[in-house]
């Protein structure tokens, strides 16, 4: 290794990523630098690759754990701090990370010597986890390609290089697309019944954006298509007109111009259909449905049961919010379009039960959210969570980091904590990432395993001001889901390392963890634990929390069928290739 290698943090051994002084220009030196030495040890398998473990999987697995580990903080720092000189950087060395990926994904050596420890008379004498290797491990390479020979693997390969080139894209053009997007505001009363924090939150972004004497209540606001900015209004501005330009510009992001996405999903599906048809499959959903519990016909027949289920009642819905907007005066009642419906089911919502989401804000800090979904972990798992700030790098002053202990006091595991939004350079939603799984192969010699470590990444109001970040119930949800997710990867006492966490688990499976946790928020103990007033330490009244516990499944009907987002048995293919599409862009960033 040169000396320009061993300065670079990308390169060195550690147990934590130094994410904190990672920079674009260590990217290419590091990638071209690791490629390089994987391929030798990838030739070195190859050339001596035995049907047994040592020889074979723990060699395999310590190449795919560097890569996935030192790609993985690239890919993160990219998500969470993206710059132009990142995505050069990325793009640079992305077609050589791709190209060894399939090579890795097509060794015919490898491949047939997992074939031969699935044929072998020991087969039944492996352990489940060790059968799951053998038998992903061999699906997998299927899916790569390896039986595919001559023009055919040229095709599919340059296939796999474009569609990594073109997801890529797609991602980048909605992160700037929702960026380029702000609307100034001086009159107040374009923004009538936006919340209090929504307010705080538009001046504060305006100062940054050189109105200095901007304020919540003299303004000037900017509006954004960041989620909590574009959620609000379209939950709580009377000015229809602002509801609708908002709405447009987010569900129009990236359409046209020079962030168009429209060929790039285009020619995404396009190379999705001709891989499909390449490897034997019918289209891609078969693809996709190869790495999952469920088959197409399945997912169809369980499309069809939900929208049965739903149709009804979110007719009913519809019907209901028409004739509550027309017992209000609206003008558009009888026409209740999209930038309507989320502003009048709000209002409704607020009538039947008698509860104001902004109203309740102040009973869910951060914190008190937090230390209650800690003590639940506890109760569930007999598990304590620490904070452990300065024991690992991060990559943003906000970023919290924590280690879990066992019941005897043992780390088992550490997770960072991304919680505020920063629209410049953060890609919106919520997510569980890996940083490393729990391997005993990879534990550098320590008879110990090596313990995983999460990330948990949200996009929810920052403070403002003296005040913490207080939040919704639905981010309330969110935080508990996404934690669902990281405990699954951090709970884990799986040694092998290729299966262990969420590794391995199917992806229509992969969310019985988060939703677990999700439903714990609306027991009544847990709620009166988490809703205390931030200022007063006022409980949440027993009546609100059984109201909020009601409201649940307010216009369930509806919500359901636009999750569904089909209206005719005759879409249902199309909707499952629209879901698969989707999917790759919102996999928590897990994979």
């Amino acid at each position: 290794m040169t000396s320009e290698e061993e300065e670079n943090p990308l390169l060195r051994d550690f147990i934590f990523p130094p994410y904190d002084v990672v920079e674009p220009k260590h990217v290419g030196p590091a990638i071209r630098s690791l490629l390089k030495k994987l391929e030798s040890d990838l030739v070195e398998l190859e050339a001596t690759v035995e049907t047994s473990w040592p020889k074979l999987v723990e060699p395999l697995e310590r190449i795919i754990d560097r890569l996935s580990v030192v790609w993985g903080i690239v890919d993160h720092l990219n998500a969470v701090k993206d710059s132009p000189e990142l995505r050069s950087a990325i793009e640079d060395v992305q077609s050589q990370k791709v190209e060894f990926q399939l090579r890795l994904g097509q060794s015919k050596p490898i491949y047939n010597a997992f074939k031969t420890i699935r044929e072998s008379s020991d087969w039944e004498t492996l352990s489940d986890a060790r059968k799951r290797v053998v038998e992903g491990r061999i699906k997998e390479a299927v899916l790569n390609g390896v039986s595919l020979e001559g023009e055919s693997r040229d095709r599919f390969n340059k296939i796999q290089q474009e569609l990594e080139k073109l997801s890529q894209k797609f991602e980048e053009n909605i992160l700037d697309a929702t960026k380029k997007y702000e609307k100034l505001i001086r009159d107040k009363k374009e923004i009538e019944g936006l919340p209090a924090t929504t307010l705080a939150m538009a001046a504060e972004v305006a100062v940054s954006k050189g109105y200095e004497k901007a304020t919540a209540e003299d303004g000037p606001w900017i509006l954004t298509l960041d989620g909590p900015s574009y959620r609000s209004v379209l939950q709580h501005a009377r000015n229809r007109s602002l509801r609708e330009e908002m709405y447009r510009a987010y569900i129009t992001r990236a359409s046209d111009g020079d962030l168009n996405n429209t060929q790039n999903i285009e020619r995404i599906l396009e190379l999705r259909l001709e891989k499909a048809k390449i490897l034997g499959y019918k289209n891609y959903a078969e693809v996709s449905m190869e790495m999952k519990m469920a088959t197409l016909e399945k997912a169809e027949e369980l499309i069809e049961k939900l929208r049965s289920a739903s149709w009804n009642a979110a007719v009913i819905d519809m019907q209901e919010l028409k004739d509550f907007a027309k017992s209000q005066g609206a003008i558009e009642a009888e026409e209740l379009t999209h930038w309507d419906i989320n502003f009048w089911s709000e209002r409704l919502r607020e009538l039947r039960y008698n509860i104001n989401e902004e109203d309740l804000r102040p009973f869910f800090s951060l914190s008190r959210v937090m230390d209650g979904l800690f003590n639940l972990s506890k109760m569930l798992f007999s598990i304590d969570i620490e904070p452990a700030d300065g024991l690992a790098p991060i990559w943003n002053k906000d970023v919290r980091f924590f280690c879990v202990k066992n019941c005897f006091g043992a780390p088992i595991s550490y997770f960072y904590f991304d919680p505020y939004s920063r629209p410049s350079e953060k890609r919106g939603g919520a997510w569980a990432g890996v940083v490393v799984g729990r391997s005993h192969t990879v534990s550098g010699g320590d008879t110990s395993p090596r313990l995983p470590i999460a990330q948990v990444v949200c996009n929810q109001n920052p403070p403002v001001g003296s005040k913490p970040s207080l939040m919704t119930m639905r981010e309330v949800e969110a935080v508990f889901h996404e934690f669902g997710h990281a405990l699954q990867h951090m709970l884990t006492k799986q040694d092998e390392g290729l299966v262990s966490g969420y590794r391995g688990i199917e992806w229509d499976a992969v969310e019985l963890s988060s939703q677990f946790m999700e439903n714990w928020c609306y027991q009544r103990h847990i709620l009166m634990g988490i809703a205390k007033h931030y200022e007063t330490g006022e409980t949440l009244p027993e009546e609100i929390c059984l109201k909020l516990h009601s409201a649940r499944t307010f216009r369930a009907g509806s919500l359901l069928l636009r999750q569904l987002g089909v209206f005719s048995s005759k879409w249902f293919r199309q909707v499952v290739v629209i879901f698969i599409f989707l999917s790759v862009h919102l996999q928590l960033r897990e994979s």
